[in-house]
Order: structure tokens, then sequence, then C-alpha cells
């Protein structure tokens, strides 16, 4: 073998053990998934190991049904427009607050923050749910306190518009603290002579914020933003596990959580695969338009 063709395998041949883990670990789950959505796959399939071909059956049930495109679709894509927008700018307040901060307070704030979001997804679901427990829930005994509420209570999981207000709360409250750190870090970087020239110039706090800070940061908010939308459009835990998430047929569940229960509640795995691949192709189409209008202005496409 030549010089020159070692030289070009040789890079590929440093990345074929990483590579072979992404495969293993990714990209044979995506297939199994998609081989599933093109076969009708149920209970009686799961116990066989033997499957029937069906094409792109399951795909026309899935795209043919209402609850598609008037409950799962709608609970994913609004939510997750909401909950992206809500951490990026709460993460990127925080940011600026910190980075006014001198260092012993800055390390004590973001220690603290930090542990929002070190917390496990089961975890802070089920505070958020004590939080607003019908009974119980410190939510309804101070509004019944203030005689703003019956004491009777109310079921803030029944009514679809409450119940995913707390669920972007439980999400917000454990996202921005990445944000927050990740947009303090690009900061820090930021020359303190831009800000100064622009002060001079009598640019006032939002405009140096948008003209001098966001365009030098403009890589870190498209990497919080591109992780915190594929975050977001996948929540599972912290909607399955609110009261009524976990219910087939109603009005909270979005793509994934519905995935879930048409496969392991309702036993058609082929359906549920689907409803997963549509997940995927959705989230690649719109990482793509985040990335795509983030860099426009810089001419990278």
């Amino acid at each position: 073998m030549g010089r020159r063709a070692r030289r070009t395998l040789l890079p590929w041949a440093l990345l074929a053990p990483a590579l072979t883990v992404i495969g293993l670990l990714l990209l044979f789950p995506l297939g199994r998934i998609l081989w599933l959505s093109f076969r009708d796959f149920k209970l009686r399939n799961l116990m066989s190991g033997e499957s029937d071909f069906i094409g792109l059956d399951n795909y026309v049930a899935l795209l043919t049904d209402p609850y598609l495109w008037q409950v799962a679709m709608v609970n994913t894509v609004v939510f997750a427009v909401v909950a992206v927008l809500t951490t990026i700018v709460v993460g990127t307040l925080v940011a600026l607050l910190l980075s006014t901060l001198s260092t012993v307070p800055r390390l004590v704030v973001v220690s603290c923050i930090m542990v929002a979001w070190a917390m496990p997804a089961v975890s802070g679901t089920y505070v958020w749910v004590w939080i607003f427990d019908v009974d119980n829930g410190v939510v309804a005994q101070a509004l019944t306190s203030l005689g703003l509420l019956d004491p009777s209570g109310h079921n803030w999981f029944a009514d679809r518009l409450f119940f995913y207000a707390i669920v972007t709360l439980n999400v917000v409250h454990g996202g921005f603290p990445f944000v927050a750190v990740t947009v303090l870090a690009g900061l820090l970087t930021v020359p303190a002579e831009l800000h100064e020239a622009a002060r001079i110039d009598g640019a006032g706090a939002w405009k140096r914020f948008w003209h001098v800070t966001f365009p030098v940061l403009r890589p870190v908010f498209a990497v919080v933003t591109v992780l915190s939308t594929i975050w977001d459009f996948k929540v599972f835990a912290q909607i399955y596990l609110m009261p009524g998430g976990d219910v087939g047929g109603s009005d909270m569940l979005n793509l994934g959580v519905w995935s879930y229960v048409r496969s392991f509640g309702h036993n058609d795995y082929g359906l549920g695969a689907a409803i997963a691949v549509l997940l995927t192709l959705l989230l690649l189409v719109v990482t793509v338009f985040y990335l795509r209008v983030l860099f426009r202005e810089d001419g990278l496409r």
C-alpha cells in the first residue's frame, strides 16, 4: 500500500472505533424502528418473532388519523416552540446577570442553578406535580388562602392549557441552567472594547446586546437552540408522569408519548414506530431550519 493510500485511510482508521460505537448505539436502533414501521407488528408478533410486511399502511393510518393533526402534532410543535424560546430567554437573562457578578458570587449562583439542571427529570416532574396538587399543592393552598380558589380545589392537569403550562415550567426550570452557563462562557469572551465603543456611541443596553453581543455569540446561540429544540421536541417523562399524561386518546399526549402509548399501551408496535420515525423527521427539519436562520447573516449555509 502506497504512502498516499495510507494517509487517506489513516483518518478513517482512527475514526473507526467511534463510528462503530455510534453505529451500534444510534444507527441500529433507528434502522430497527424504521423496519418496524413497515410491518404489522403487534403483541402476537412480539411473542413469535415473525411479522408481515405491510408497506406504507402504518404511515397512511398515521397521517389520516385526526388525532395526529388535532392533538399530538399541535402539542409537540407549540409546546416545543414556547419551551425553547422561554428557555433561551431565561437562560440568556440569567447569563447576563451572572456576567455582572464578581467571581465568588458568580460561582455560588452557578453552583445553585446547576442543581436544577442535575436533577433527574423524574424527580423534577414529581416536585411540580406536588406543587400543583389538587388538594395539598402549594399553589392550591396559596390561592385558597387568598380567596381566589374554591376550597374544593382545581385540577390543573385536566385542562390542556394548564397541563402544558406546568410542563413548560418544569422543562424551563431544568433547561435554563445549561443555556445560562453556556451563554455566560460566550459572554466572557466578548471584548470589553466593543461594549465600551458602543456605549460611547450612545447605544443602550438592548442595542449593545443585539448589535454587539449577539453577533459574536451567534454560534453559541445556535448550539443551545438546536440542543434545546431536540430535547423539547422529544420530551417524555415530564409529560408521561403528569396526571393524565399516560392516557391514550387524551388531549395531553405529544408525539413521543403517543408513540410509547401506542406501542406498549395498545401493543401496536408498527404504528408506534411510524410515529417515532415521523418525530425524527420533524426534528431533522426543524434543526436544519434553525441552523439556516441563525447562520444566514454570516453566509454559513
